[in-house]
């Protein structure tokens, strides 16, 4: 278990809501190297201490964005977070599912909207890899199945939800387009904005963001949302003014 000689006991807050139950806060004390990872601690309160624990997890090296939820009020892959980062020993560390999507059960939510919206906007296409900068996307099946060794998603979003959790807008806005989508745009670059124009240049698009740059500030990728919208103004204004 031991990544080096210092362990602390520190305490895991986690959040519980079954379907049909209230949701609360159960805490467990569990033995942890401080070099360890967040979800390293869950894992170990999962196999030791209350197996109903419900969460999501895979790769746990920051690529597949499935065990993304609230640690200490931020939005975070907890296979990435060392817990050494948001606690000391003794301290606590308090885990809370994403905001702005429905809770399936404890710390799993459901994250359907985000996933049509990205289909929405054709984030969801495959290409060629000639068509994909070298080292970008991830490998999916294709309708054509006679060639599926050269085919790729393009982009870098891992589809996490940390930036539509982080974002102010969408809690109070259901048609807002939100960061991920809007990002996602932005990286298809003019194609992408000439063929997705009315919906950016809406109420629910681009205008709709207020630059609080949460998106951002929590993004794994470091994709910069907040930054893309912003350049997505300024093309569309652009093309307002002639320029487009």
């Amino acid at each position: 278990m031991a990544l080096g000689d210092t362990k602390w006991i520190v305490r895991y807050q986690i959040f519980r809501q079954k379907e049909g139950e209230a949701s609360h806060f159960q805490d467990f004390l569990v033995l942890v190297d401080p070099e360890e990872h967040v979800i390293d601690g869950l894992e170990r309160i999962w196999a030791y201490q209350d197996p109903t624990i419900t969460f999501e997890h895979a790769c746990h090296h920051g690529v597949c964005g499935s065990c993304g939820m609230r640690v200490n009020g931020e939005e975070k892959l907890t296979c990435i977070t060392k817990i050494q980062d948001v606690t000391f020993d003794g301290g606590t560390i308090k885990l809370e599912p994403l905001r702005n999507f429905s809770v399936i059960s404890d710390l799993v939510v459901d994250m359907t909207p985000l996933y049509a919206v990205m289909e929405l906007v054709g984030e969801k296409q495959i290409y060629t890899l000639t068509e994909a900068p070298l080292g970008k996307g991830i490998v999916k099946p294709s309708n054509n199945t006679s060639n599926t060794s050269n085919i790729t998603r393009l982009g870098d979003c891992i589809e996490c939800g940390l930036c539509v959790s982080a974002c102010p807008i969408v809690a109070s806005d259901e048609e807002y387009l939100g960061p991920a989508a809007l990002a996602a745009i932005h990286y298809q670059g003019k194609q992408g904005v000439e063929k997705l124009l009315s919906l950016l240049d809406s109420a629910s698009g681009v205008w709709r963001c207020h630059s609080a740059f949460d998106c951002s500030a929590v993004c794994p990728a470091e994709l910069d949302p907040s930054g893309r919208i912003m350049a997505l103004r300024k093309e569309i204004i652009s093309r307002r003014l002639g320029g487009g």
